[in-house]
Parts: C-alpha cells; structure tokens; sequence
C-alpha cells in the first residue's frame, strides 16, 4: 500500500511539472510579449541602417572577400530574424490561449494577431475550424543564417552586381510597375518585370524573408521547415534549399549550385558566428 502510493505520488508530481510550465505561458499577459516585441523592434532600429554597399571588388584574397562580405550583411540578416522569432514567440502564447478557449482573445490579442494576418498574407479568421494559426505557424519562423548569406552571394555576384550597387538588392527581387526598379540588360522582349530597388540594404533583407514566408512558390520550404520543427530537429540551410526550385529558372542546377556554396562556406560562417559569441565566463572544470 505504501509502495502505491509513492507510486502515485511520483505520477502525480512528473504531470505537474509537464503540465504547469505550459499551464503558466498560456497565462501569462501577451502584453509583457508586446513590450518585449516593442524593445526588439527598437533594438533593430539601432541596427546600422545601410544606404550603401561596401566595395567588395577591392578583395584580392577570395576568402578576405567572403568573409568582409558576410560580416556586412551577418548582423543585418540576425536582427531580421530576431524580430520573427519574437513575432513567433507571442504568437505560440496566443495559439495556446485561443485552443483553450477560442473567446478569450480580446483587446491588444487581437489587434497583434490580426496586424500579424496582413503582414503574412493570411486571412484574419478565428472561428473554430479556422486554419489562421496553423498557416500562420507555417510563415512566421525564421531562415536559416546560412542561407540567407550564401543566397545573397549567390544572386548579388558577392555583392558586386549592379543591382546590389545601385539598387541595394542581393536578392534578385522582381517588381512589376513601370519605374518600380532597374530593367535588366537581358530583359526578353515583352517581359515588364524590374530589379527591385530599396531604400536599404536592411530592408531588401526584410522583403527577402517576407517573400519567402508568403510566396505560393515556397509553400514546399515552409512545409519542410514546419516538418522539422515538428520532429523537433533543428532548421538547417541544407534540408531548405529543395524548397527553393521555383526561385531561379535554373531549377535543379540552382538548387545543386546553392548545396555546393552551403557546404564551401559554412565553416566561414560558422567561424564568423562563433567570433561574435561571447566569451565563456565559467569557471574552468576541476
């Protein structure tokens, strides 16, 4: 008898710690999120603003150059994915709430949610079959660091296009209004697409992760991607890149082009990310 009840205190206890943690985030007031959310968004307007591009072509050594140039865009790249990250955060405290109880979203809930539905293209929907939460899950998350950079060198020529020069793009963003950007040299006839420009450098990097999050073309990345959060595995430059086939005309050979720039680079930037960390403060093992 004593035995079973150890036992049973023992289940009672392991149900409260997996229960409770999430029993208090579903709790807790999203305003401290939304402050949180307001410090973040000023931390990264304190992120240098970049109306010009380095001059990357002054790099005689290949790997000088490879590593000015993810050093440039690096930080902008980390402040863009932080503020979706914290986007995110709220938004998992929401979801949680509203599973409990669709009717206790109110107020600044759900003015946040549904600023969050326009920017992600989403329809603003809480009803209680509504899919908003799950599409919005699926669009609001980050890219891997990775390949952004080797993306951005990819299409930018190491930020020594044109269009990264003059128009601040190292996407190869297209708009479609007359005036909007750049036409391209080899602009078939008949096509009325531009080269996008932008007001920063920042900012093509915002539009970058806002087309990927929302374009019909990377549904498939967005699905990996929630795929891997599901497995609980971590979200890798390499299991992303098939769900950018439709990003280049180039399709497969892209895709195999942009793997080979992921796996020559990596170690550059993994040594970049590792020089920003800061120094280990704790005391030496004995």
């Amino acid at each position: 008898m004593l035995r079973r009840g150890f036992w049973l205190l023992c289940i009672v206890v392991v149900a409260l710690a997996v229960y409770l943690p999430h029993y208090w985030l579903s709790q807790q007031p999203v305003v401290i999120a939304t402050d949180q959310l307001e410090q973040l968004t000023e931390q990264q307007r304190q992120v240098t603003i970049y109306t010009e591009v380095p001059d990357f072509n002054e790099y005689t050594d290949v790997r000088d150059k490879k590593q000015a140039f993810f050093q440039f865009l690096a930080p902008l790249v980390r402040a863009e994915n932080m503020l979706i990250e914290e986007q995110r955060a709220i938004l998992l405290v929401l979801y949680h709430r509203w599973q409990q109880d669709p009717s206790a979203l109110a107020g600044d809930d759900l003015e946040f949610l549904e600023q969050l539905a326009v920017e992600y293209r989403t329809d603003f929907d809480l009803s209680a079959d509504s899919g908003m939460f799950v599409s919005l899950l699926r669009r609001v998350d980050v890219v891997p660091e990775t390949l952004i950079l080797v993306q951005a060198a990819n299409e930018s020529g190491w930020g020594t296009s044109r269009f990264a020069r003059d128009g601040l793009n190292f996407f190869g963003q297209w708009c479609f209004r007359d005036g909007c950007g750049m036409v391209p040299e080899n602009r078939l006839e008949g096509m009325n697409h531009e080269v996008r420009k932008f007001k920063s450098v920042n900012a093509s990097i915002r539009s970058y992760l806002r087309n990927i999050n929302t374009h019909p073309a990377y549904f498939e990345l967005r699905l990996l991607r929630e795929q891997r959060r599901a497995e609980g595995k971590d979200i890798r430059a390499l299991d992303l890149t098939p769900g950018l086939l439709s990003y280049s005309e180039r399709g497969e050979e892209y895709i195999d082009e942009l793997n080979s720039m992921i796996r020559v680079n990596r170690p550059i930037i993994i040594d970049l990310i590792d020089a920003e960390k800061p120094p280990n403060l704790d005391p030496p093992p004995e």
